[in-house]
């Protein structure tokens, strides 16, 4: 299969050297002044992957859409609404789109699929991919499990049969609308394990894990998904995966926010939670992890993040007793 993986930050760059070496033909692109891009365009590598000579790096983008059948997206996820615009110019109408990100657009609330059908490109040739694995234990060869989800039964069923390896066991997805949520708030979560990482808290992660999950599961059903989604890959799975890593980018940014310290790399799991906690209020959905997030994040308090964050968790133990599977 011909491929071009757009953006070539960490999980871009891996998706590239992964297709790569499981035979097929690979494009790589960046933006020629992205640091991403650059360094790998002066060493080769960068510090997750060394990028295999057959793999063509390019920072054009007209080049890398032309050459693919199948283009892979893998870029923040608040920019797709501009970057799809860019490459619509170009002619797509027979080309496969795969989103191997995470996130909902905070401007709409948009799933990060409707971006790309609201700017032309058919839902039948829509896919997304995501699910537990971090890539420093994926080169290391330890393998993990993903699922690969679509409107087109036969365009999810093609990738997964032509993406699976020994390394990754794909799953064929059922939900669309749960898998991209569940994919996004697994962000969110991530943070508030990092807090508990954070305060000294970490025996409360099992708590986190069930009623997290059960709080995605909410809003999932309510924007007509099916709630077991939350309990699939997309959410469960992979959250219980930032939970305990320690390369979970969300997680480390909430240890060091409840240690009052400065996470410079990006943390999707922020954005997220203001376009969760907007979809809560849209839907009437209570979803007290990502409002308490979003409230740590945006809110106008001035005292201590670790301050904050402690008052934040006695004020979910202060909220009133309920059933546990409530709607």
């Amino acid at each position: 299969m011909k491929i071009s993986v757009l953006g070539c930050g960490r999980w871009g760059s891996f998706i590239a050297w992964y297709l790569c070496n499981h035979g097929h033909e690979v494009y790589s692109w960046g933006p020629e002044d992205d640091y991403s891009y650059q360094v790998l365009k002066e060493t080769g590598k960068n510090e997750y992957v060394e990028l295999d000579s057959r793999i063509r790096l390019t920072c054009d983008l007209q080049e890398a859409v032309e050459h693919a059948e199948t283009i892979i997206i893998s870029i923040s996820s608040q920019g797709l609404r501009g970057f799809i615009k860019r490459i619509t110019a170009y002619d797509v109408k027979d080309k496969n789109f795969v989103l191997c990100m995470k996130g909902i657009e905070v401007s709409t609330g948009c799933r990060l699929s409707e971006v790309l059908t609201q700017n032309g490109i058919s839902p039948q040739n829509v896919a997304v991919w995501v699910g537990p694995g971090h890539i420093q234990a994926f080169t290391q060869g330890i393998p993990n499990c993903m699922v690969i989800d679509s409107q087109n039964e036969a365009l999810k069923t093609r990738l997964v049969d032509e993406f699976k390896s020994d390394l990754i066991r794909f799953y064929y997805g059922e939900d669309l609308i749960g898998t991209e949520l569940g994919a996004a708030a697994n962000n969110v979560m991530g943070i508030v394990a990092g807090i508990l990482d954070g305060c000294g808290y970490e025996a409360l992660k099992g708590s986190l894990m069930t009623r997290g999950a059960r709080e995605v599961a909410r809003l999932i059903k309510a924007m007509g998904g099916n709630e077991l989604s939350a309990y699939g890959l997309s959410h469960l799975g992979d959250y219980e995966a930032t939970l305990f890593s320690p390369f979970s980018h969300n997680r480390k940014y909430g240890e060091m926010l409840a240690k009052g310290e400065k996470f410079d790399k990006l943390a999707e799991g922020v954005p997220t939670a203001a376009a969760m906690k907007a979809l809560g209020d849209k839907y009437g959905v209570d979803l007290p992890l990502t409002n308490a997030v979003y409230e740590l994040c945006y809110g106008e308090s001035q005292e201590p993040y670790r301050v904050r964050c402690e008052k934040m968790l006695a004020n979910m133990f202060a909220r009133d007793t309920k059933s546990e599977f409530y709607s």
